[in-house]
């Protein structure tokens, strides 16, 4: 058995685990897996946009589904250069002439 000072010290530590939005929990795997797996934790617990890349890859390969249509497109409306009427458009010149 814990005394009280454990079992507070323990309940303390996972209450600001949960603020962080973070849980402790434990897995089975092969031995060989183990610093795949830390690692991996690790990386998806830092956040940002390669833990989400990560996350998405690591779902969609456990799920077997295809990949969602429209990934392109939804990238290209979070580009930071929507809205920034940019001039695409270059002169007509008529060309060369050509001796066939």
């Amino acid at each position: 058995m814990t005394n009280s000072s454990q079992s507070r010290a323990v309940k303390n530590y996972r209450g600001r685990l949960g603020e962080r939005g973070m849980a402790r929990f434990e897995v089975l795997g092969r031995d060989a897996d183990r610093e795949l797996i830390r690692s991996l934790a690790r990386r998806l617990a830092e956040g940002g946009p390669e833990a989400s890349r990560i996350r998405a890859a690591v779902s969609q390969t456990i799920s077997g589904e295809p990949p969602k249509r429209g990934g392109i497109l939804a990238a290209l409306r979070r580009s930071p250069l929507v809205g920034a009427d940019l001039d695409l458009s270059r002169p007509f010149t008529p060309g060369r002439s050509v001796d066939l």
